[in-house]
């Protein structure tokens, strides 16, 4: 048996779970319906009353969000309080000027940082931890996330932001940190330049590891694990839903176990729609049981999971979600920073590039890199062909402000990307995450 935040929740029975969801879903149905237009018109289209909705059963009753719905709703579509009683908005790194921006209410901020608390309580964290929050502060949710469920447990907390890996080693060192929170390429980095400093996993004080935000292996974990001297834990979640902490690992590192209290899972076939029974591999939906001020119902994740309710050593009761097995989509997550291939496409035809481009992703020492492979017209080649160094310049730019990060682009003469017969092959993806 572990430590838990809220044991009277967090290893309730599958009925009482059952009873919270139920309860909660009736009543947020109706609270979106009567306050969200934008998807009280979808409810409409579907045919489907607030009174339709009497327990998790009828969940599938319901209509799909999808990241377009929030693109088309933004800023205030899908707001469901007055903006008066919203405290703070956090937002995704999206395209410029259709980024996913969520609300919250104080007790928006409340559940989420309780949902953060219990993964450092399942981490082992206590009040008398030190926790190192290394994910990136401002609009992205990771810092916000952890710093918050880190205050809720007790802990003393270090809000380095990411970055400044001297810093990040100096803290450890001096406030003998013991929980280290940030994306897992950010943590093998950190192990990485302890090793080249001589600091034996042995002599940091760091005893567990927070990562999320990106894809990662299990051959990472266990060098994380090794390179650190840690027991490194997965955390899941979305800015859509309120950001990490929506699920979480235990000890028992099998999964994680979804806040159920909060957020209602489902695992549908990505082409038809259609729920699919616990154990089969498909697109993972969220349904936010009480949150205030951007209330998601059925929100399509577009990652691919498999649920699983087998009995837990940890004695946690709610139900676990694989590590996600890819996407539905086309989006990559490089560096913790969501990227669509479209993306790349929009800022080469703004700057007369043709569309003959290939993204190239790796992992090198840990940490992704990006590289675009782009044809030159044959009269940008004729004209600039042996001098290209300039152009390649300003497109990384170009591309660093659209995507939020840096990639190698390099121009190649007419002809070179392969053509395929049918999809283009647009992202060779090397990293080996599955």
């Amino acid at each position: 048996m572990g430590n838990y935040y809220q044991p009277e929740i967090e290893t309730a029975s599958r009925e009482e779970i059952l009873r919270i969801q139920n309860e909660k879903i009736v009543k947020q149905v109706k609270h979106v319906y009567d306050n969200v237009e934008y998807y009280r018109n979808l409810m409409d289209q579907k045919g489907v009353k607030p009174e339709d909705i009497k327990s998790v059963d009828d969940i599938k009753k319901l209509p799909f969000l999808s990241k377009t719905d929030l693109r088309d709703a933004y800023p205030y579509g899908l707001l469901g309080t007055d903006l008066k009683n919203c405290v703070r908005i956090q937002s995704t790194s999206g395209t410029t000027g259709r980024r996913v921006v969520a609300f919250y209410t104080q007790a928006d901020v409340d559940l989420w940082e309780e949902c953060c608390a219990r993964a450092i309580v399942a981490a082992g964290g206590t009040n008398e931890d030190v926790v190192q929050v290394a994910y990136g502060y401002g609009l992205f949710t990771g810092g916000p996330g952890l710093n918050g469920g880190s205050h809720k447990v007790g802990c003393l907390t270090l809000p380095m932001s990411s970055g400044n890996t001297e810093r990040q080693i100096q803290f450890i060192q001096d406030l003998s940190a013991t929980i280290l929170c940030c994306t897992p390429s950010y943590a093998a980095f950190i192990g990485e330049t302890m090793a080249e400093k001589g600091i034996k996993p042995e002599e940091n004080t760091l005893k567990a590891g927070i990562f999320g935000a990106e894809p990662w292996t299990e051959e990472m974990r266990q060098s994380i694990q090794k390179s650190l001297g840690i027991k490194a834990y997965d955390i899941y979640g979305l800015t859509e839903t309120s950001g990490p902490g929506v699920s979480f690992e235990c000890e028992e590192q099998t999964g994680m176990h979804i806040n159920e209290d909060h957020f209602y899972a489902e695992i549908i076939d990505p082409e038809t729609g259609e729920v699919l029974p616990d154990g089969s591999l498909g697109e993972l939906v969220f349904t936010s049981l009480d949150k205030e001020a951007f209330p998601l119902l059925r929100y399509r994740t577009r990652d691919l999971c498999v649920l699983t309710r087998e009995k837990c050593s940890c004695g946690r009761t709610h139900v676990k979600m694989s590590k996600p097995k890819g996407r539905s989509d086309d989006m990559l997550i490089i560096r913790g920073v969501n990227v669509f291939p479209s993306q790349v496409e929009t800022v080469l035809l703004n700057k007369g590039y043709t569309p003959n481009y290939q993204i190239i992703v790796d992992r090198v020492n840990n940490t992704d890199t990006m590289d675009i492979n782009v044809e030159l017209t044959p009269e940008q080649f004729e004209k600039h062909g042996n001098d290209v160094a300039p152009m390649e310049k300003a497109l990384e730019s170009a591309m660093r402000t659209m995507l939020g990060i840096g990639p190698k682009v390099h121009l190649l003469a007419p002809k070179s990307v392969v053509r395929s017969e049918g999809k283009a092959v647009r992202v060779i993806d090397n990293r080996k995450l599955v």
